[in-house]
């Protein structure tokens, strides 16, 4: 990874930890002052460098023997829809998009608590307390808005998303685990883009992308797909 964005806001390093992605590894996070409040601008010049937020932190990896933990994000105005796109957008037209503030509601808390049991089963996420939840998933200095999934009056999926000066950032999505033929997790990324062209918003930041990492393999599926590296936005696939 490259070095920090210059700004007088201040970064921390942690000390190497277990790596969440990779079995075997240790990693290294660079974390902006936690005692700042970013501005909007100040967010997406951070997330322009590769950065992310999880619950009132931003934070990139900089690990110093491993680089494999890489930002990605999708220019919208020319991403084009795969024929199973196509085919996940006709399966869901019944879904409508409902915009809610960031604040605890006990439908969207029973719904992650389900999702996280059936996708993170013995880690360290599963049986979230409220708490934990609600610090994980918002920011008092964000913009953030929880988007509702719903099939008539039924709760399928929220999307988890910041919006920055130049675009969207898709910081998380849970959904019902027993509604796999809707693909809900492709259906919130599309929608998503959908959003940020209505908005005339340029990017949809993804996160990061681990070429070894089986729940990282998706996101090439959107094309076409930019790779943070070296400094720059890249389209070659690293």
């Amino acid at each position: 990874m490259t070095e920090a964005p210059r700004t007088n806001l201040g970064f921390f390093l942690t000390p190497p930890h277990k790596c969440g992605y990779l079995p075997g590894q240790n990693a290294v996070t660079v974390f902006l002052d936690p005692r700042r409040r970013p501005s909007m601008q100040t967010y997406t010049t951070l997330s322009q460098h590769g950065f992310r937020r999880s619950g009132d932190h931003v934070y990139r990896p900089q690990c110093p023997e491993c680089q494999a933990c890489i930002p990605v994000r999708l220019p919208v105005d020319e991403f084009e829809l795969s024929r199973a796109q196509h085919r996940t957008l006709r399966a869901n037209a019944d879904i409508t998009l409902i915009p809610k503030p960031p604040t605890f509601q006990q439908e969207h808390y029973q719904l992650y608590s389900r999702y996280i049991g059936a996708r993170h089963a013995g880690g360290s996420m599963e049986n979230p307390e409220p708490e934990s939840y609600v610090e994980f998933l918002t920011a008092s200095w964000a913009d953030t808005v929880f988007y509702e999934f719903r099939a008539a009056s039924r709760l399928l999926a929220v999307a988890v998303v910041d919006h920055l000066g130049d675009g969207l950032s898709a910081v998380y999505t849970f959904y019902d685990p027993d509604e796999r033929s809707r693909s809900l997790g492709r259906l919130a990324i599309l929608k998503q883009v959908e959003l940020a062209r209505a908005l005339q918003l340029r990017w949809l930041y993804l996160g990061y992308w681990i070429a070894d990492c089986q729940k990282m393999s998706y996101k090439t599926d959107y094309r076409p797909l930019e790779f943070f590296r070296d400094g720059a936005w890249r389209r070659e696939r690293p």
